[in-house]
């Protein structure tokens, strides 16, 4: 059964960093056929998209707010998608969440609560 599982989240401090991991199975083919994206949600607020890898091995749609703060990469040996966030601010408290879409159909991750105090 396909099932993505977020990990690395946490408490940092202002202008500190934290790296989400994506790890993907149960998906024939592995991460190589996917595209994944990870998402936030602060409370009150919609699920905004934060930045997605395509299945080509290309970083896109990276909104204005985390540009040159938060990159993706992937390593497909392991068929995990990270998120490295530096740089974090307040405003980017939220509940990360992983996605994947393969052929017409998405999958979620439960996701992962991000934390921004000092």
């Amino acid at each position: 059964q396909e099932q993505l599982v977020e990990s690395g989240g946490g408490l940092a401090q202002p202008g500190g960093s934290l790296r989400l991991s994506c790890t993907a199975s149960g998906f024939t083919g592995g991460i190589s056929v996917l595209t994944m994206s990870w998402y936030r949600q602060a409370p009150g607020l919609k699920r905004e998209l934060v930045a997605t890898h395509t299945k080509f091995g290309h970083a896109v749609n990276y909104p204005r707010s985390v540009q040159g703060r938060f990159t993706t990469s992937r390593d497909k040996a392991n068929n995990t998608v990270y998120l490295q966030m530096n740089n974090l601010k307040p405003e980017d408290a939220a509940v990360y969440f992983c996605s994947a879409i393969k052929d017409a159909s998405s999958y979620w991750g439960q996701g992962i609560q991000v934390t921004v105090s000092s």
